[in-house]
């Protein structure tokens, strides 16, 4: 007899179905798995059987064959334990195999018969309703993240027997949906940071067209307190990004146990010593999503930037221009959603002191070497660069600024709704592409000009010349203007400061 089960297969951040089908018949008694399994599948044989034998029943003494379908699909980790189980004890009659194809079931199996909890249970139940599968099964620890994903019914079990129990009647532990928005945390308000009118503005900006920034300037004058401040003025996540951000915190088995969906958006802070397999995402088996992929949806800080290896520097500039990771190994690539905001702080020179009060005290050949670590084709995908100078004895001792985060917030609100407005989407400027450039910045003759000039004089790149417009039109629409005029290219040049010969030293 052959029956079927239905569960997931998860391959990066997304998650594919896939079919477990179990024959049970004459011959030698084993059991086969084939469809591509890695080791921890493989040995799912072992693990099923003593869970089976745990939970009251009896394991077929017949030869059993698992096929995981579609067979082409590697097949890694251990979250096919229940489904494997189901099938085989439906094959041999013991359990009724009508409804195995009604739930999606996730599950690793214990020894004892307990139901352990998998990663990926957001991305497996959103790949499984997408063909039409209504309902899911899953442990009790994942019950809460699986319950943020709408349209589906989730019922949770804490062991076999109980997941037999539900397969059997179609009843057990129903879990109310949760699309509930998590409460924002509090973080540092804009009021906070003393003095750095020009930084403020240029985080404005970066918030309000999704651009990358690039603070640079001596420490202590509040460059990380200035990127901490961006999720503090970005909008809320909607919740079909709120989804977004759910399954791949999900597949990195980080999602919170109160299973909200997330209200503020990521902020990731990662070392200046991770690896590039850190930054993209990677290890061995089943990849798992890197920085640029946690930061999805939100803010990705690099501090010290040009301590980063370079390898790693460069492994930045796909996801930076297309909003994918893609992580290649032997058996297959997985893609990783990466759509975020970087935001990057940097000292001037590796004493930190030049163009500061402070005499520095770097050779004048590291001096000059230490920001030439960023190549060009990095830097050209950093829309907004901006000086972070000394605080004189005024600004150092005023007290909390009139402006805070929720009164930027509300300019950026208005300035992504005048975008939305113009594309007839959620798009930002950050994502105009080069033809669509001239036809939503609307140029005049005299701005033409003005921007022909500029690239004559700063030597800029085609992508760099994409840039100042694209941030121009974010100007523009803080400014409620309908057309980029030559003030706002003015403005996006000044935030090319790396662009421009002796500005930083």
């Amino acid at each position: 007899m052959v029956a079927r089960a239905r569960t997931a297969a998860l391959l990066g951040a997304e998650a594919r179905p896939v079919d477990v089908e179990a024959h049970v018949g004459p011959g030698l008694p084993g059991t086969t798995i084939v469809g591509l399994p890695d080791p921890s599948v493989r040995e799912a044989r072992e693990r099923v059987r003593a869970a089976v034998v745990s939970a009251g029943k009896r394991w077929p003494d017949r030869k059993i064959t698992v096929s995981l379908l579609p067979a082409s699909l590697p097949k890694t980790g251990p979250g096919f334990d229940l489904a494997i189980a189901a099938a085989v004890l439906a094959a041999d009659g013991q359990l009724p195999a009508r409804r195995l194809e009604e739930f999606c079931l996730l599950g690793e199996l214990g020894l004892d018969g307990r139901l352990r909890p998998v990663r990926g249970v957001v991305p497996a139940l959103l790949a499984c309703r997408r063909v039409g599968v209504g309902a899911a099964l899953v442990p009790a620890e994942n019950a809460a993240e699986a319950a943020l994903v709408p349209g589906v019914r989730v019922l949770a079990a804490r062991d076999l027997a109980a997941s037999l129990a539900t397969l059997a009647t179609g009843e057990g532990e129903e879990v109310a949906s949760a699309l509930e928005a998590q409460a924002e945390s509090p973080g540092p308000d804009l009021r906070w940071v003393k003095g750095q009118a020009r930084a403020k503005r240029a985080l404005e900006v970066a918030a309000a067209g999704g651009h990358n920034l690039l603070l640079v300037g001596p420490p202590g004058t509040g460059k990380t307190m200035l990127a901490r401040c961006m999720p503090g003025i970005l909008p809320p996540l909607a919740e079909a990004e709120a989804l977004e951000v759910a399954a791949v915190w999900s597949a990195a088995g980080m999602l919170v146990a109160e299973g909200r969906l997330p209200l503020t958006r990521p902020f990731r802070a990662p070392h200046h010593t991770i690896s590039a397999a850190g930054l993209l995402g990677g290890g061995t088996g089943l990849p798992r999503p890197g920085e640029v992929s946690l930061a999805h949806r939100g803010v990705l800080f690099l501090d010290e930037l040009p301590e980063f290896s370079r390898s790693a520097l460069e492994a930045l500039r796909q996801p930076l221009e297309e909003g994918v990771a893609v992580v290649v190994r032997s058996r297959g690539a997985a893609r990783f959603p990466a759509r975020f905001t970087l935001v990057a702080a940097a000292n001037p020179c590796p004493c930190g002191r030049l163009g500061s009060s402070r005499a520095c005290r770097c050779e004048t050949a590291r001096r000059r070497s230490y920001l030439g670590r960023l190549s060009g084709p990095l830097l050209d995908r950093i829309d907004v660069q901006v000086w972070v100078g000394d605080l004189d004895e005024g600004e150092l001792l005023q007290g909390p600024a009139a402006e805070g985060s929720l009164e930027v917030r509300e300019r950026v609100l208005s300035a992504r709704r005048m975008q939305q407005d113009r594309t007839g989407g959620p798009g930002l400027n950050s994502e105009i592409p080069p033809d669509g450039l001239e036809e939503a910045c609307g140029l005049d003759r005299e701005g033409r000009v003005f921007l022909a000039r500029a690239i004559v004089a700063l030597g800029l790149s085609a992508r760099a010349r994409d840039k100042v417009l694209r941030v121009a039109r974010t100007l523009a629409d803080l400014a409620g203007r309908e057309r980029v005029e030559v003030e706002h290219l003015a403005e996006a040049l000044e935030y090319r400061v790396l662009d421009r010969p002796g500005v930083v030293g």
